[in-house]
């Protein structure tokens, strides 16, 4: 009989319905911040009809939770804020200026990454970033619409899908 391998990035099916059904408690909690009988049985009432649906939607036989952790996604997080407060300065600057000097884009952008999730991480990324929007995400391509052509420039420079795609070798 093998060892298991204690460095695979990989969640076992169990562990992902596990987490699911923990951070929808958990929200459920938070959210709701009423600890009545009632609220706490439809609540896990709630949290077992989601788990429920992910198993038929079979969400959990492609390794969907299988995400990355550790000091690279910290890192990746602390690289997005300085993006998002850069682009915020930067939009704050064109929004402000008098004569509003926007030069809008739109553009096709490959993901690096075959992960479904990176793909999703990777649009999701782009929109916080102001002044971009990820308008469509299909096979493997998301579709963005900038600002300006500096911030274009700067998706299509290819930084924030290698970090990305980064996330995933390490």
């Amino acid at each position: 009989m093998n060892a298991p391998d204690l460095h695979s990035p990989r969640i076992s099916r169990l562990a992902s319905i596990l987490i699911l059904f923990v951070l929808c408690a958990v929200t459920w909690l938070v959210w709701s911040g009423l600890f009545k009988a009632l609220l706490l049985f439809l609540g896990l009432l709630s949290c077992i009809l989601c788990v429920w649906i992910s198993l038929r939607m079979r969400l959990f036989d492609d390794n969907l939770f299988d995400v990355p952790a550790g000091m690279g996604l910290l890192g990746y997080w602390i690289w997005l804020t300085r993006e998002i407060i850069k682009s915020s300065l930067s939009v704050t600057r064109i929004v402000l200026s008098p004569d509003l000097p926007i030069s809008p884009r739109v553009a096709r952008i490959r993901a690096g990454s075959d992960n479904p999730y990176d793909h999703v991480l990777l649009a999701n990324s782009i929109t916080l970033t102001p002044g971009t929007l990820s308008m469509d995400l299909d096979k493997g391509y998301v579709t963005v619409h900038s600002l300006t052509e500096e911030g274009m420039r700067d998706l299509l420079s290819g930084e924030m899908d290698r970090r990305v795609t980064a996330l995933r070798r390490k």
